[in-house]
């Protein structure tokens, strides 16, 4: 599995998302709990800067996961972080790199190839989230979702995914029909949000 191919087009497919939003499209509720999509739009691309920062070495400072505020103009300033974690994750050294992730773990370090894959899963959830709010499919390609799935089900249980704030709520029973639904129910989300 090319982790760093799928990254990329999933995070492709939420900046062809989010220049789709209009001005009035900011206050949108979203799949993700008390979330506009202003929000969400801000909370996306703080991780892009933070994962970013961890393919550089520079992850551990818990201040660089912060969301931004977004300005005046969502779309393009989203589409900058986008760039900036593409980029990183593009040099040579990044795929060599452990990664700190203080949001995951303060005490363990991740190989690359697994906190891309995290990066990854994040990016395929969140441009249907994104596509939910503004009520337009997502248009992934078959091999992208299928390859989110077995990261997906791999994402711990437990109380961590029941408080407030929690980056995924309880699996849900699982879907009929395809992947991105088992996707969507394995981390909380229901496929017929609206």
């Amino acid at each position: 599995m090319d982790i760093i191919r799928l990254d990329r087009i999933a995070v492709l497919a939420s900046v062809r998302l989010v220049d789709r939003a209009g001005p009035g499209d900011w206050s949108r509720p979203t799949p993700c709990d008390r979330w506009t999509l202003r929000a969400l739009v801000e909370h996306m691309g703080g991780q892009h800067l933070g994962f970013a920062a961890a393919a550089r070495g520079e992850g551990s400072d818990a201040a660089v996961w912060e969301p931004r505020r977004a300005g005046d103009d969502p779309a393009a300033w989203y589409r900058g972080t986008a760039r900036t974690v593409l980029d990183a994750f593009d040099r040579p050294e990044a795929s060599q790199r452990r990664f700190t992730l203080p949001e995951i773990s303060t005490e363990a370090t991740f190989p690359a190839a697994t906190a891309m894959g995290f990066h990854f899963l994040d990016y395929v959830v969140h441009s249907w989230d994104v596509a939910a709010a503004l009520g337009l499919p997502l248009a992934l390609p078959d091999d992208v979702v299928e390859a989110a799935l077995p990261v997906a089900l791999r994402v711990p249980g437990g109380p961590a995914r029941e408080g407030p704030g929690a980056a995924f709520r309880p699996a849900l029973p699982v879907a009929e029909g395809g992947p991105l639904p088992r996707v969507l129910a394995a981390l909380g989300r229901s496929p017929d949000w609206r």
